[in-house]
């Protein structure tokens, strides 16, 4: 089986520029003003600066992803070739993600009348016809790049070994939470960047299910419960818009697939 496909954001060659993010926004038909300072559902990465040092946040697309393992309706998946992919559609909002995710990134699309997350799914359109991801594509300065994982690891490697003073001795994402198909490069600590440190080389999936193996009843019955608010909150959304009167069958107000809009 082929290596996943990753992103290396090398921080020490970022300029700061924001073509990343804009370049995201074009390719994800993101709408809305976008937060320069965290991720939101009207950008999917962030450029943001420490001293003198710009760097990114993004999903990690982790190898072993918590939000697939946790998402009760299967909207979240892992593609064989290393992204986390999203489905708007199957989303019901419950945002078991959020409250999974290590990184804290998928967001909540509070402005939409049906509100279901946002997240970054690493160009899938562009990857699968053998494109880049939009926000390597458009960096000047080479600071993202995609490739292989193993081959973007053996480069990260290269470059601390060649130059120890300009970088941390440290890969973020090639052992954390289980591994990630985004890799960071440094010259500060990743903890004072605020990335998480302590998240462990084991996969969080694994402890996930190692307790809600445990409580078989709870599983079940969180799933029924949510099903249950979704239904309700659908409900009550149709019988606004029609002034009380019920929709034809198959009406159902979405039309959003993938993250964009």
């Amino acid at each position: 089986m082929e290596e996943p496909l990753g992103i290396l954001i090398d921080f020490t060659e970022c300029i700061g520029c924001g073509e990343c993010v804009k370049a995201c926004r074009q390719e994800n038909h993101l709408t809305g003003t976008p937060n320069d300072r965290d991720l939101s559902a009207a950008n999917y990465t962030v450029v943001l600066k420490h001293d003198e040092m710009y760097y990114r946040k993004m999903c990690m697309h982790c190898l072993e992803p918590t939000c697939v393992s946790v998402c009760p309706v299967a909207a979240l998946t892992k593609s064989p070739d290393g992204p986390v992919l999203y489905d708007a559609d199957k989303c019901m909002g419950c945002r078991y993600c959020m409250m999974a995710c290590p990184f804290g990134v998928p967001r909540y699309h509070w402005n939409s009348p049906v509100p279901v997350i946002e997240k970054c799914i690493f160009c899938h359109s562009r990857v699968e016809s053998g494109g880049e991801t939009a926000c390597a594509w458009v960096c000047p300065m080479g600071a993202t790049r995609m490739g292989r994982r193993s081959h973007l690891l053996e480069i990260a490697r290269a470059r601390i070994a060649l130059r120890p003073e300009r970088y941390v001795n440290y890969i973020y994402g090639e052992h954390d939470a289980g591994g990630t198909s985004v890799l960071m490069l440094s010259s500060v600590p990743f903890e004072r960047l605020g990335f998480p440190m302590k998240l462990g080389d084991e996969p969080l999936p694994t402890l996930t299910w190692a307790v809600l193996s445990r409580i078989p009843g709870i599983v079940v019955t969180g799933g029924v419960l949510l099903g249950g608010i979704s239904w309700i909150i659908n409900r009550r959304i149709q019988l606004e818009k029609t002034g009380g009167e019920d929709l034809p069958d198959g009406t159902e107000p979405r039309s959003r697939k993938g993250g964009g809009q």
